[in-house]
């Protein structure tokens, strides 16, 4: 067993963490500390110091003093039957000499060979044998374990009788064995240490023959049942060892100069032996503890502590062996490491985390003694001794406590009833392989078990136990395995939907593919108008492309789009290491055509990279139409052309000021309010001339962006944690509102949706977020790759009770490297999903450092948090942005509701789409005639790599004018697809090799030609097209447009014309509002009156609160 399997996972790393802390000069110096004395060097106390040192290291509120009795250094006692063959006590060593004076400076301090001989509470001191008094604040007593020698027993204090403990008790064992060759010698106790101490024996090579003593019927009578015990005595006996059972040492036989000669056993059978070793137990060390009047443990002995590891005395702490808890001692290493972990916990963390109860600990072992597997884990002898803890979940459903009348009559007369287990048992006499699993009596939960000669599932086996989860399989696959059944190797069938904008299957992908059709993802768009739409379906899309490639042994490109050869993880780390902060200058440099405008595809990705590198904002005229029109108008667009307003409302919570001024808000611009699922509140309708105005109210009272829009941050969502609830266990709503705040508009592949949980409730459901947190008595569990949507996934394990103060670096890099990796348009999901090696190759980059770049994902998400601004104040600051937001460029009247409101439950919402498209063929139309007119102002065009746009309005008609390269385009407003007048807010794309310029329509992808022979014509829908008109640039500084008059136009585009009635869809809730009121309950009530006799209801009461009669003449009453 290796040393490193005992020490803290961060502990090796701990003297680089401080070298790089000290560089950085982020150690604090002027902190007023605590001293915390440290009784006993052996593995718990130094487990206590690695865990204290890591989670203290960035804080320096304690120095720590360490007082060991032995001469040597912490060392791994647990294997000790290593030193028999290296002989070197510094191979056995936790921690080399070098870390403990890596720490920072005065922050840690050793005594070696120094026995504390007296502590005094009143004083605050220890005094120690060197003579020295040494001033504490916090007393941890970690003193550990005597080994037991029977001192009843005549000649136990014979030459040549030893005890297996520590280093010195081995040198003494290797110098008297070398003079008694060829002899026999003793091992007495057929634990774990009598046969760790056998094993030692024989490998010395010094006796002629070595025996074990057990006084039971079966050897590790404490882990395992007969069957298993005697299976392990086989084996051992096979490897040369003779174990003798059911025997006891009556007196131990000396010579006259008091050398041991042998045995003689309480049956009276006599044995011949030069030496023995005593393994019958431990006593553990609470001599000291009792002599300065600290309570102990009057039956087995150990100090007594709470569970917060606290003993009798004020600021002392005992831990590891020589502590009782529960009138128990464990002379396990891992329950002491675990007391370690609790105790440095609280003393670091419970400020920001509800402190750590140490409990019932898991006593599950797996070891190879003699090359032999045993293990044992969970409640291993539930069979015998009943159920340590049952609850009533997990008991079938009956209460605890209730039995029932005829049950007890039933134990009365015919005994107590066996224990509600069932075991399923397998043995293999020929691979000597046993196997035991314990079962609640429904099969529905393992309790624990023991396993002989095949103990690979263990490690599965144990969280199992210890998690209490319902089993999912039956109990015999456990151990038989699973029954394969058929497997056709596909998640989906090929008549399955896999784009509902265009009813595109599956099959049609794979056959497009397959036939040669479709060679790259873009003819996979152009043949099949799969992702043509809203675009949603592309990630599937492109796995189905991808794996139909492979199958065929073709090469998958994964490149951005037709004007880059490059995937998005190429064009990221070109820009990131030649700083490329333009869309002109990345074209440039990777771009197929350097001059090119790109399309629909490449814009927003390249724009998502430069703003998760460098952070500006998205509306200076370069970035500006690079965005896709939620983050061009820092809104989301919805059906009828307005937008939603979603301030910031970080992990949900909200002050009851900031609830009046979004109701106030909401209120004087007529907005629809909803609660969105995210914890936040969604204000609908909000026309884009209105946005500043309603921006401006909104940061004036505090508040900020949201980022609801932005493929970033979204919201990390939280339950109430230790804040209110009862059963919290960390402050989920802090550490919710720490996360937001930091990680708030990072931009990202995808959207990023976080949430935090105070307890395994999971009432914040972040399980299924890209990263979610649960409070853990340890700390957090952190999951990632989780994500609703059209294929929902649940998040995986990353980091297991991580500590509050850990968090935050570890999320930085998981999310760094997020940012770095991922495809275009690719979720946490996915991303994880088509990683090679998956969450283990993730916990590897990101716990492990296996690319040794952590420390500059750290760096990189320290920038980025430091470049925050508000994008909604820096656009009410600047004149040029407000301008953008105009709905017209050249007048200021503006036209509202494109769609006719449909009134509803108190709100009004835009009336239902109708199901088809205008399908007039508007390109084709015969104009009386045609003349110029001046239309815009040139100036209000600027020359930019990625084009620009404006909407005008002449009479009733909407249009949208592009200037791209130097050259004007002019079309309708309107796209026919869902008659939304949104043209003006699309990307421009272009194939310079085809001599094609088009513009996206921003909610479905539509994508109509600008110009040339096909200009309105639909690339990805025939059943659709638009008008374009000529148009010019004058000397006089106007753009001038060819139009017919204006009757004419508005007869064939005006606005009045498409707007949607609402009586041109039905009601989809027609047939069952009739049913509900069909059954009609008693006290149900419309959602605006009150319950209450004479109640003004919701309208009522709002409107005497604004007026101010509700609450006094001057309004609100504080």
């Amino acid at each position: 067993m290796s040393n490193s399997q005992w020490n803290d996972a961060e502990a090796n790393k701990l003297p680089k963490t401080v070298a790089g802390l000290e560089e950085h000069k982020e150690i604090p110096k002027c902190t007023k500390r605590k001293r915390i004395v440290v009784v006993g060097l052996g593995m718990v106390g130094i487990a206590f110091i690695e865990k204290i040192m890591k989670l203290d290291v960035k804080r320096r509120e304690y120095d720590i003093i360490v007082i060991g009795e032995e001469a040597h250094l912490a060392y791994n006692r647990v294997g000790l039957t290593s030193f028999f063959q290296h002989r070197l006590v510094e191979n056995l060593y936790l921690n080399p000499k070098e870390w403990y004076s890596s720490m920072p400076e005065g922050s840690l301090n050793y005594h070696l060979n120094t026995l504390v001989t007296e502590i005094l509470q009143d004083e605050k001191v220890v005094k120690t044998s060197a003579g020295d008094t040494v001033p504490y604040d916090v007393l941890v007593l970690a003193t550990g374990s005597d080994a037991v020698l029977p001192k009843h027993t005549p000649g136990h204090d014979a030459k040549g009788v030893f005890v297996y403990r520590t280093i010195e008790d081995l040198q003494k064992l290797i110098e008297f064995a070398d003079t008694k060759k060829g002899t026999t010698g003793l091992v007495v106790g057929g634990g774990l240490l009598g046969l760790e101490a056998a094993k030692a024996m024989m490998d010395l090579e010094d006796f002629g023959q070595v025996k074990l003593i057990e006084r039971n019927r079966w050897v590790l009578s404490r882990q395992l049942d007969g069957d298993a015990g005697g299976m392990v005595v086989e084996q051992v006996r096979a490897l040369g060892l003779d174990v003798l059972l059911s025997k006891r040492v009556g007196k131990i036989l000396t010579d006259k100069d008091n050398y041991v000669s042998g045995v003689v056993f309480e049956d009276g059978e006599q044995m011949d032996c030069s030496c023995i070793c005593f393994a019958i137990g431990i006593k553990a060390r609470d001599e000291l503890a009792r002599k300065a009047g600290i309570k102990c443990a009057d039956r087995g002995g150990g100090i007594v502590v709470n569970h917060d590891l606290c003993t009798s005395a004020p600021d002392i702490y005992a831990i590891g062996e020589c502590a009782s808890w529960e009138n128990q001692t464990f002379g396990l290493i891992a329950p002491g490491i675990e007391m370690a972990d609790v105790l440095a916990f609280n003393l670091t963390q419970a400020k920001a985390h509800a402190p750590r109860k140490f409990k019932r600990p898991d006593l599950s072992t797996k070891l190879k003694l003699l090359g032999v597997e045993v293990a044992s884990f969970g409640d291993f002898f539930a069979d015998r001794d009943g159920p340590k803890e049952l609850s009533a979940k997990r008991h079938g459903g009956k209460k605890e406590g209730i039995i029932e009348t005829r049950d007890r009559v039933k134990s009365l007369t015919d005994g107590p009833a066996p224990p509600p287990v069932k075991a399923l048992t397998y043995k293999d006499p020929f691979r000597q392989v046993y196997k035991k699993f314990l079962f609640t009596m429904d099969g529905k939960y393992l309790l624990g078990g023991m396993m002989i000669g095949d103990t690979r599932d263990y490690v599965k086996l144990v969280p199992i136990v210890k998690n209490q989860k319902a089993l999912e399989i039956p109990p015999s696959e456990l151990i038989v395995g699973a029954q394969k059944g058929d497997d056709d190797g596909a998640d989906l069938d090929d008549d399955t939907q896999i784009c509902s904008c265009h009813n595109v299957l599956k099959g049609d992908v794979v056959k497009g593919v397959k036939d040669g059709t479709c060679k790259s993802i873009g003819d996979v768009k152009a043949c099949t108008k799969a992702g043509t739409g809203c675009g949603g379906c592309m990630p599937l899309v492109q796995t189905i492309f991808n794996k139909t490639m492979s199958s065929m042994g073709q090469e998958v490109k994964n490149h951005l789009c037709p004007h880059f050869e490059y995937s998005r993880v190429d064009i990221y780390n070109i820009v990131y290491v030649k700083k490329l902060k333009e869309f002109a200058d990345v074209m440039k440099e990777c771009g197929k055509d350097p001059e090119s405008t790109g399309c629909e595809a490449c814009k927003p990705t390249i724009g998502s990279i430069i703003a998760s590198l460098f952070n500006k904002h998205l509306l200076d005229d370069t970035r500006r139409g690079l965005q896709d029109t939620n983050d061009r108008f820092l809104a989301n667009i919805q059906r009828n052309g307005t937008f939603s307003v979603i301030p910031r409302v970080s992990a949900g919570e909200i002050t009851p000021e900031k609830l009046i001024i979004i109701g106030t808000v909401a209120k004087k611009y007529g907005l629809y309010t909803k609660i969105t699922g995210g914890q936040r509140i969604d204000m609908f309708g909000a026309k884009k001339q209105d946005l500043v105005a309603i921006w401006t109210e909104l940061v004036n009272g505090g508040m900020e962006s949201g980022h609801a829009y932005a493929k970033s941050l979204r919201t990390v969502k939280s339950c109430v944690g230790t804040t209110w609830c009862r059963f919290g266990i960390g402050d989920s709503v802090g550490m919710a509102v720490r996360l937001e705040e930091r990680y708030k508009s990072i931009r990202s592949p995808h959207k990023i949706k976080g949430g935090v949980s105070g307890c395994v409730r999971e009432c914040a459901e972040a399980q299924n977020k890209d990263f979610g947190l649960i409070a853990t008595e340890n700390g957090y569990n952190i999951f990632v790759g989780g994500n609703g949507g059209a294929k929902p996934r649940h998040s995986e394990l990353l980091a297991k009770d991580v500590p509050p103060d850990d968090v935050v670096p570890i999320l930085d890099r998981y999310l760094s490297f997020y940012i770095r990796t991922a495809d275009k348009l690719q979720r946490t999901a996915r991303w994880i999903e088509n990683m090679p090696g998956g969450i283990n190759y993730l916990r590897e980059v990101i716990l492990q450092d296996k690319l040794g770049i952590c420390a500059d994902l750290e760096r990189q998400m320290e920038e980025l948090v430091g470049s925050f601004f508000c994008e909604w104040t820096e656009v009410i600051k600047n004149p040029a942005r407000r301008a953008q937001f105009q709905q017209f460029a050249n007048t200021t009247d503006n036209i509202n509701d494109t769609i006719e409101p449909t009134e509803e439950r108190g709100q009004q919402r835009p009336s239902y789409w109708p199901k088809e498209s205008v399908k007039e063929d508007f390109r084709g139309t015969k104009w009386s005639s045609l003349s110029w007119q001046p239309i815009v102002k040139a100036e209000l065009f600027k020359d930019v790599a990625t084009g620009d746009s404006q909407a005008v309005k002449r009479g009733d008609t909407q249009l949208a004018v592009f200037k791209v390269r130097g050259k004007y385009y002019c079309t309708q407003q309107m796209c026919p697809h869902k008659r939304a007048f949104v043209l003006s807010d699309g990307l421009i794309g272009e194939d310079r090799e085809k001599n094609k310029l088009w513009v996206s329509c921003p909610y479905h992808k539509r994508n109509y030609e600008l110009g040339g022979a096909d200009a309105g014509k639909c690339g990805n829908d025939d059943e659709v097209n638009i008008a374009t008109f000529p148009v010019e640039e004058r000397e006089d500084g106007w753009v001038y447009v060819k139009l017919p008059p204006v009757e004419e136009l508005d007869g064939v585009l005006g606005t009045e014309k498409f707007k949607i009635k609402k009586s041109e869809t039905k009601d989809p809730f027609d047939a069952l509002d009739k049913k509900l009121k069909a059954a009609a309950m008693k006290g149900r009530k419309s959602l605006q009156v009150s319950h209450l006799e004479g109640g003004k209801g919701e309208k009522g009461v709002a409107a005497a609160i604004l007026a101010g009669g509700e609450r006094a003449a001057g309004g609100l009453d504080w």
